[in-house]
């Protein structure tokens, strides 16, 4: 019995999962969410289920890349639960597990020599992205990338290509002309995703520092200039 965390994104997410099943999920998006709804959704779902904290075997959070404010409130909260339960804390790559739902609901469109790609936006034309095949292979690692109608070159040819994740849509009119590649909208990051990652990772007891880990950023936090006077 797993909790999972998801808040790398404006998407706040709270799932709990058992043997690579999802029981129960609450998720909502908007400003504040994070904040404002993810011990409400860590207890909703724990009594939906009826389960108790000491009947958890871990706690897992989304480690990222994606929003400084969103990972930080998630990890926080996740390091809460485990210290409170005396529980083990995992940590499961944003990207990945976003590649895992987008394989899932592609079913049988997903063709043996297709590319994943999940994307989270990073303002202007930046997005942080990766690649997997369709076996969930990691291709490329994890960067920051400035797209323009170029890139992915090295990619095409004798494969399709499916971007998704909130940093996609802005890119329709970049690869308008790139009919191999193809953007799924509406798609964003659920804790809903993690099951499968969390199931082999708890099997397997990657487990991380409840004490000393943090998010994977990918890029340094900059504060923006204070608006208060005399500041």
């Amino acid at each position: 019995m797993i909790l999972c965390l998801e808040t790398a994104t404006p998407i706040c997410s709270v799932a709990l999962n058992e043997n690579g099943r999802n029981l129960a999920l609450r998720e909502c998006e908007g400003q504040n969410a994070h904040s404002e709804k993810i011990t409400i959704f860590i207890q909703e779902v724990m009594d939906e289920v009826g389960v108790r904290y000491d009947q958890l075997d871990a706690v897992a959070v989304s480690m990222g890349p994606g929003s400084y404010t969103g990972l930080r409130i998630g990890v926080s909260t996740a390091k809460g639960v485990c210290y409170a339960a005396n529980l083990p804390l995992m940590a499961i790559d944003t990207l990945e597990a976003m590649a895992c739902g987008m394989k899932a609901r592609l079913g049988s469109q997903c063709q043996a020599s297709d590319l994943l790609i999940p994307m989270i936006d990073a303002r202007r034309m930046e997005v942080y992205a990766s690649v997997f095949d369709a076996n969930m292979n990691r291709v490329n690692e994890t960067a920051a990338l400035v797209i323009d109608e170029n890139s992915f070159s090295d990619l095409c040819g004798t494969h399709r290509l499916w971007l998704f994740g909130d940093g996609a849509p802005k890119l329709e009119k970049v690869f308008a002309e790139r009919p191999e590649i193809l953007i799924q909208k509406d798609f964003n990051p659920s804790a809903a995703f993690m099951a499968p990652l969390v199931e082999k990772a708890l099997q397997e007891k990657r487990f991380v520092d409840v004490a000393y880990f943090e998010p994977f950023y990918l890029k340094d936090f900059v504060a923006g200039k204070p608006h208060v006077k005399g500041l």
